[in-house]
């Protein structure tokens, strides 16, 4: 086994705080990640870690290390990124996710176009709604629209989507058409709304008169996937609050029409992921470039 990937895997376990995250992280078996600082340590003569049952903490020796050694991680991946740079010759996996109509209608689209101009790379694409974790998952970036809970995260924003509240002309006839945010509390509209576990009461942000306002909204309808939330409002069964380029061909062709148009919603946040990393690997940083450019250039 290399010295290098010894390492590698040191400086891993070293800033997640975990032999386990660390394998995900490197898509290694933890055994595999043990038997590495193991080697690395009779290498040294030292402890780098000590361990119990529950925690892990890096030995003084092991904060000594850690500098030297990230030191050497970077002069190597900065000689190998100017490589990558002359030849193009990028290699590899590259793990991504994004919320399902994102993912459905602007990612998968252009991932051909990436491969093709990079053939010795593959990517693996994960569609979700959910709120996913790049460390645990061993992800390499992540699409998302909102604002990140996670601050030790790089965020590379890529727009502000506009937002629109909708319904069928059939819910409109049969509920009537609410004016506003107040009406869609006060009639006891049906509300759409995206939920996942742990999520806490719904409040849509529309724009008043007097500014940014949080309507207490409420509905029978949940789902953790906003396509799902599409098809119930094509349905009649109530009002979303969608993205305009998840339902632009919906809006032209009057299946959607928009509801409570004095106070339509803010917009919202679409951005990239990535973990605050000085040695990003040259394909994420690429394929990231790659999608900024085109998706900034269709929404």
């Amino acid at each position: 086994m290399s010295y290098f990937d010894n390492i590698r895997t040191f400086v891993r376990v070293y800033e997640l705080g975990s032999m386990s995250a660390a394998g995900r992280d490197l898509r290694i078996s933890p055994a595999v990640t043990s038997s590495r600082i193991s080697q690395l340590e009779e290498r040294l003569g030292v402890r780098l870690f000590q361990r119990t049952t529950r925690s892990l903490s890096p030995t003084e020796q092991g904060k000594a290390f850690y500098r030297g050694a990230t030191e050497i991680l970077e002069a190597v991946e900065s000689a190998e990124a100017q490589i990558v740079n002359i030849t193009e010759n990028l290699k590899g996996s590259l793990y991504v996710a994004a919320p399902l109509g994102v993912g459905r209608r602007l990612i998968a689209p252009q991932v051909p176009g990436f491969l093709k101009s990079y053939p010795e790379v593959s990517v693996r694409l994960r569609l979700t709604d959910r709120k996913v974790d790049l460390t645990t998952e061993g992800l390499d970036l992540a699409f998302f629209l909102g604002q990140p809970e996670d601050s030790n995260l790089r965020i590379r924003k890529i727009a502000d989507v506009e937002r629109v509240l909708c319904a069928s002309p059939e819910y409109i006839a049969r509920r009537g058409m609410p004016d506003g945010g107040e009406a869609l509390v006060s009639e006891g509209h049906e509300c759409l709304n995206l939920r996942f576990p742990g999520a806490t009461e719904f409040r849509w942000l529309l724009k008043t008169k007097d500014g940014p306002k949080r309507f207490r909204v409420s509905g029978r309808y949940e789902s953790d996937d906003g396509d799902v939330l599409t098809d119930w409002a094509l349905a009649g069964h109530g009002v979303a609050m969608k993205p305009v380029f998840e339902i632009a061909d919906h809006l032209r062709t009057g299946a959607l029409v928009p509801v409570a148009k004095k106070t339509p919603p803010e917009p919202i946040q679409m951005a990239c992921l990535f973990t605050h990393r000085r040695r990003q690997d040259p394909k994420t940083r690429l394929f990231m470039e790659f999608m900024v450019d085109r998706i900034a250039a269709t929404i």
